[in-house]
């Protein structure tokens, strides 16, 4: 029964019975609090293992192929634009290619905080969010290594794309298949922090 209705019920039985008077008055101070920290507790978000974060984190971003990244721009305006990322290796950095000449690689030379956001919008299963650090990585070798094969109809794509990599620093997840949800209140997800 929720706690306020408990509350209710046992202020309409004392006052029925006459029962409220100065002996009663820390019997009721001391029941309600109970009452109150007893709601508290079955309220409380659920805490989950890192491991059981990651797998759920994992299963939505394995089944998204695209995602947003959010970057600043110099007047402090969020930019999100629909990217496609590399797929995730355990250490959960994030890669992307883009064009040298973009918007984005000037925004994060700028400023290097990054917001990278998966989600399941078709089911309604969930999402991940992933607040990060990102370099813009200008090595040829390396996007020669990491090459797409559609890039093979695009021009000189060895001199357009650098490559951005995304060190992750804290992932929230909310995926409903593993019974991973949001706080009941504030709706916050559970939450990792990374140690880069």
């Amino acid at each position: 029964m929720h706690s306020s209705k408990r509350k209710h019920i046992l202020i309409q039985i004392y006052m029925k019975n006459n029962l409220v008077n100065k002996q009663h008055i820390g019997i009721l101070i001391a029941l309600f609090t109970f009452i109150s920290l007893d709601g508290m507790t079955q309220n409380q978000q659920t805490s989950f293992s890192r491991d059981t974060l990651i797998k759920a984190a994992l299963d939505i971003i394995e089944s998204t192929h695209y995602c947003a990244l959010a970057t600043v721009d110099s007047t402090g305006q969020p930019q999100v634009r629909t990217m496609n990322p590399f797929p995730l290796k355990d250490d959960m950095v994030i890669w992307f290619a883009t064009s040298r000449k973009s918007r984005k690689v000037k925004e994060l030379r700028n400023n290097p905080k990054v917001c990278v956001y998966y989600a399941d919008h078709k089911n309604a299963g969930g999402y991940v969010s992933i607040d990060g650090t990102a370099e813009v990585i200008d090595d040829k070798e390396l996007l020669i290594n990491m090459k797409r094969d559609y890039w093979q109809s695009i021009p000189n794509w060895q001199d357009i794309f650098v490559l951005i990599k995304i060190t992750p620093v804290t992932m929230d997840v909310t995926n409903f298949a593993h019974g991973v949800a949001g706080d009941p209140e504030t709706s916050r997800a559970p939450s990792i922090t990374f140690n880069n």
